[in-house]
């Protein structure tokens, strides 16, 4: 696989690339990330079902993740249909099924009838840097794909999504201001490797940075709603009903807790866990079971299955004094 590291071979006598060199170099990166990886992602047509037949209700993109047959795309790009066409760069067309979507994440996993596809790496988008080579494909028509670069222009950005009542961030969403064109949502975001560090989710507009574009984050916590996806076809999450924001600690409790922020609670909802608790707003959360917090998305990937229906220990700072709540998260619904 070539890499920029590869240019420093064809440098003048003062080891930095010639900028014909470092072009070429650039183009060969991007040549062969395209080559790897778009056998490996599929245009879909999402179908709708009609009186006597289907029709198409959108589009998108998916990536291969096992070679038989699991793929990736965003969860907005099938919402609430059950099936579609997915057509590969080869010209294979074949039907797939939605296996399971988390709009919270925007990530779904899709399912096609074949076999000994080109499954994708996938890497850590956590090891992203600032100013790194990224290569968008996706497969919005089915016409052998669509390919742009471009670099990392932010990292640990924001995504909020909701559903129903219930919102939530998406925490280290990938900035790029690699070119991303209608359909590419669900499309592959990698780098100089061709390994998959992020699934292409939206397009800025006009007026809120025009030309950037968001992709979810590959990394632990998305590996593990991927897996529960698969195995299960849902994500199941705990709750305690807070809204919060990060807040440095006054001197006293930072020397007390050992931490110089928390997340402070800004409201409680009604007859939740938290107000059953006996959370109250102003309160300063710092620990869940044992475990720092200190901005939402943190106490977002502490909110997991495993602590549905159980006591949890939260560490706060109420009034200056630091103390231990046991609340009950029950699971996060509609």
């Amino acid at each position: 696989m070539t890499t920029l590291a590869d240019a420093r071979a064809s440098s003048n006598g003062a080891g930095v690339p010639s900028e014909d060199d470092a072009l070429d170099a650039y183009s060969r990166v991007v040549t062969a990330v395209a080559e790897r990886l778009t056998p490996s992602v599929a245009s879909l047509r999402v179908m709708a079902k009609v009186p006597g037949g289907r029709r198409q209700r959108g589009s998108g993109s998916g990536v291969v993740v096992t070679s038989d047959g699991f793929l990736l795309t965003s969860a907005h790009v099938v919402d609430r249909a059950s099936g579609g066409v997915a057509a590969f760069a080869d010209g294979l067309e074949v039907d797939f099924e939605v296996v399971g979507a988390d709009p919270l994440s925007d990530l779904a996993v899709i399912r096609v009838r074949a076999g000994d596809l080109p499954a994708a790496d996938l890497g850590d988008a956590d090891r992203l840097h600032v100013g790194q080579l990224v290569v968008a494909i996706g497969n919005p028509l089915g016409f052998a794909g669509s390919v742009s670069a471009g670099v990392v222009s932010a990292v640990g950005r924001s995504l909020t999504t909701q559903v129903g009542r219930n919102a939530r961030l998406v925490e280290n969403v990938i900035q790029t201001d690699a070119a991303l064109h209608p359909g590419n949502s669900g499309g592959a975001l990698a780098i100089s490797t061709g390994d998959v560090v992020g699934i292409n989710t939206a397009l800025i507009g006009p007026g809120l940075g025009q030309g950037l574009g968001m992709a979810v984050p590959i990394n632990a916590t998305t590996r593990s709603i991927v897996g529960a996806l698969m195995g299960e076809g849902r994500v199941r999450r705990a709750y305690i009903g807070i809204a919060g924001g990060t807040r440095p600690l006054p001197p006293r409790a930072a020397a007390a807790t050992g931490r110089a922020k928390g997340i402070e609670v800004l409201s409680v909802v009604a007859d939740s866990p938290a107000a059953r608790g006996g959370l109250r707003p102003e309160d300063v959360i710092v620990e869940i079971d044992g475990s720092p917090v200190v901005d939402v998305g943190e106490l977002q990937a502490l909110m997991t299955a495993a602590r549905i229906g159980r006591a949890v220990s939260v560490k706060v700072v109420r009034g200056g004094d630091v103390r231990d709540v046991e609340l009950r998260p029950t699971e996060l619904g509609d």
